[in-house]
Parts: C-alpha cells; structure tokens; sequence
C-alpha cells in the first residue's frame, strides 16, 4: 500500500464520521482511530448543578429521563415493525452503489425476490468496487440508503422479508 492511499483513507475516515477503522492485508496492518467520542449532555452539565443548586439536580434528572422514554417509544414501537425483517448490512465502508453503472439496471428494487449468494449491491472501497451479496433469501421490503452514497461498517442497506 502507498502512503498517498493511506493518507486518502485517513482523510476519507476523518469525513466519515468514524471513530475508528482496522484495516489488515498480507503485507500490512492499519488502526485509524479518530478520537471523536460524544459524552452525554447530562454528565457534562451535573456537575454544574451540583455544584450550584442540589435540588434543581434532583429535579434535572427526572425530565432527562422523562424526555429519554418519550423519545424512546416511537424507536422501539419503529423497531418492533421492523423486527419480522431481516437487515442486510454493510460489511466495509465505502460508497454505496444500486448498480454496476450508470446505464446499467439496479442489482435489486423493492419488492424483488433475493437468493442467498444474490449480488444486491457494489460498495466502491478506495477505488475498488467489491460486489456485496445477499446472505439471506427473501424479498426487498425497503432500500436504507442512496444511490452513490457513502456508507459505513455495518451500516443497514436493506430490509428483507425472509417469509
């Protein structure tokens, strides 16, 4: 590997957004880590509380957790829909891409019935475009991502209807 490729993928991770990246061939072995880590609001701002006002820190923690359910419910209500369908996920990172070019059909649209083995899409990978095929059998019940988009490790691409 070149050191123009390994500094195009530091500065494509960096973009990305993730925090970390392993990258491991036969004659290297590359660990990009980002140090970008969110820290919740809540511990940032408890301290303060505490220090300034006891009870309003009482107070404080009942309306996060309040304000974390409500948000919750609709997720985990989404969720449950979801839970009957199988999720085809990215297996790199990379650019996500329906089909082998632009004149070219898409691999899969909704509704389409999927073998396992099937190719259902191509992520481009640092000028490499790697054919990602269905490990499961059913049908597309709904594409997660874009056309020439980029995606990341583990990232959901489809959801299948294994019935």
């Amino acid at each position: 590997m070149k050191l123009t490729e390994i500094q195009d993928l530091i500065k494509f991770v960096s973009k990305s957004g993730v925090n970390e990246v392993e990258l491991e061939t036969k004659e290297i072995k590359i660990v990009i880590k980002t140090g970008k880590q969110a820290a919740p609001v809540v511990y940032q701002a408890a301290p303060t509380q505490i220090t300034t006002a006891p009870a309003q820190v009482i107070a404080a923690p009942v309306a996060t957790t309040t304000a974390a359910a409500e948000t919750t419910t609709p997720t985990t209500t989404a969720a449950s829909n979801d839970a009957k369908y199988v999720t085809v996920k990215s297996p790199m990172i990379g650019t996500f891409y329906r089909s082998a070019g632009p004149d070219k059909p898409a691999f899969v649209n909704v509704g389409d019935d999927i073998e396992i083995g099937k190719p259902v899409c191509i992520i481009e990978a640092m000028k490499l475009f790697n054919e990602i095929e269905s490990e499961v059998k059913g049908k597309i019940v709904k594409i997660l991502v874009n056309d020439a988009t980029p995606v990341e490790y583990d990232q959901p691409l489809f959801l299948v209807d294994p019935s």
